[in-house]
């Protein structure tokens, strides 16, 4: 015998029965894991996690004296999926919310304040759109007209652009109903700003629902108008942690038993049994092989479609699919700045920049006017994002180069006359996927697919039904109810 031949293979580390494999943790690992151990406390899930440290793109460090997010700050609270998990999780109690709803957008040079009335940057207030000054009066009136208009051939009916089959873009319907300044101006900063895309190539039932579920009304805006809470009622939009975001992370994991989950452990092959069930080849600080009645992969599009690829059954087109997804990579870049130095007031949560605007900063959150408890006398804290899809050109420069170009920017936009005292650059590597038109109904198609031939392995996360917090805890319920009865 060969020397080789008395190597150890990989050991298949003891598993009991009814075993659940979760492949990352980011928030939507997380959460399915945490949804299958509440609610079938006899199963024994078990989370892999590549990187050293779970929250995939939600991630919290110190940064001058304070907890201070590297990512998303926030999550929507008018929706119950983030809040509900808070509850569950025993830290609802310490939810804090904006100090300001206020914000500014960049409008010919100029930071001007955005209406109130706004749906996803669609305007409901048009007396409130015109004194703003962001948009010309002929941009008013244009708008206005949605208010009168006759439907034509080119709307589709009520709510179908949620079925993915009559998708289309963000951009064809805004500019068809509103006309382009709104859109420009408005609407595509705002959404931009959320994906970090082009919303005239944004898939309006996947990137903006709400748009979607009124995009047959007559009007727009009387449809949004309608929905709208009554005055005085209204609850806050957003809700943090004084913690950060990455505390819910650390929450999810310490509601689990110890162990569950493994980070530094890279999958590097899923292979679906005969008799059914998977085996996960996993490669760290514990490799082997790792059994499993049911897999549920977490995991951005890009890094699933590697392991689908090896799966047999004709997955080709759904490898093709994940692989080809589109993303934007971003930059986060945290200031701290004397007050002293800054000759604009921050007054409001910060402020959007459009795309024509040709700017590096893409949008700036003024963190320390928008948390109470981020606030510090004679201190400012901003969170500056850089980079959207299509334009790399922010993440290709030094960290150096890039926050001297974001305090340039500032300079013009609040007057900034001296160098930030203390600043940290993040960077997100095809962070935010580009949701197309017919993107959900192409998800859902890979989705069935997988399933259909590997009954047990189920694709989830931010590229396939949403982005956000709500979103990912969402989708990550759904999963763990799609699995559970395999594992039973």
């Amino acid at each position: 015998m060969s020397p080789a031949d008395h190597q150890p293979g990989p050991r298949a580390l003891a598993q009991p029965v009814g075993t659940v494999v979760v492949i990352g943790a980011g928030i939507t690992g997380l959460a399915a894991a945490h949804r299958l151990h509440a609610d079938h406390p006899g199963l024994n899930v078990v989370v892999l996690e590549a990187s050293a440290r779970v929250g995939g793109l939600i991630q919290t460090e110190p940064f001058d004296n304070v907890a201070l997010d590297c990512a998303a700050d926030a999550f929507l609270a008018r929706v119950p999926e983030a809040v509900a998990l808070c509850a569950e999780l025993g830290i609802a109690d310490q939810l804090v919310h904006p100090a300001t709803g206020s914000a500014l957008v960049l409008a010919d040079g100029q930071l001007r304040r955005l209406p109130a009335g706004l749906v996803l940057g669609v305007p409901t207030d048009l007396d409130a759109l015109a004194a703003s000054g962001i948009v010309s009066p002929a941009g008013v009136a244009r708008a206005a007209a949605d208010l009168n208009r006759v439907p034509s051939d080119l709307d589709l009916p009520v709510g179908s652009a949620t079925n993915g089959s009559a998708d289309q873009s963000v951009g064809s319907l805004v500019r068809h109903r509103l006309g382009d300044e709104v859109f420009d101006k408005l609407v595509a900063p705002l959404l931009g700003g959320v994906n970090a895309g082009d919303a005239d190539q944004l898939s309006l039932a996947a990137g903006a629902p709400q748009l979607a579920e009124v995009a047959g009304a007559p009007s727009l805006i009387a449809a949004l108008r309608q929905r709208a809470p009554a005055p005085g009622t209204a609850a806050p939009v957003f809700a943090g942690l004084p913690t950060g975001t990455g505390s819910l992370a650390d929450a999810l994991v310490a509601a689990m038993p110890s162990g569950t989950v493994r980070t530094g452990t890279t999958v590097t092959a899923v292979t679906a049994l005969a008799g059914g069930g998977f085996t996960n080849d996993v490669d760290g600080d514990d490799s082997g092989s790792i059994q499993a009645d049911a897999v549920i992969m977490a995991l951005p599009a890009h890094r699933a479609a590697t392991l689908v690829s090896a799966l047999p059954g004709g997955l080709d087109h759904v490898a093709d699919g994940l692989a080809t997804l589109q993303w934007a990579s971003v930059a986060m870049v945290a200031l701290g700045i004397d007050t002293d130095h800054l000759h604009h007031p921050l007054d409001a949560s910060g402020y959007l920049v459009p795309v024509a605007e040709r700017r590096t900063v893409t949008a700036a959150s003024f963190a320390s006017s928008k948390w109470a408890h981020l606030a510090r006398p004679g201190r400012a804290l901003l969170r500056v994002s850089a980079g959207h899809a299509g334009d790399d050109s922010a993440l290709a420069m030094t960290d150096a180069e890039l926050v001297a170009a974001i305090e340039a920017d500032l300079a013009d936009h609040l007057g900034l006359d001296a160098p930030a005292a203390t600043a940290r650059v993040t960077r997100w590597e095809r962070a935010l996927p580009q949701y197309r038109p017919g993107h959900l109904e192409r998800a859902r198609s890979w989705q069935h697919d997988v399933w259909s031939t590997h009954p047990g392995l189920w694709l989830t996360g931010a590229s396939f039904e949403g982005l956000g917090i709500p979103a990912c805890v969402r989708q990550a319920t759904a999963a763990a109810r799609r699995v559970a009865p395999i594992s039973a």
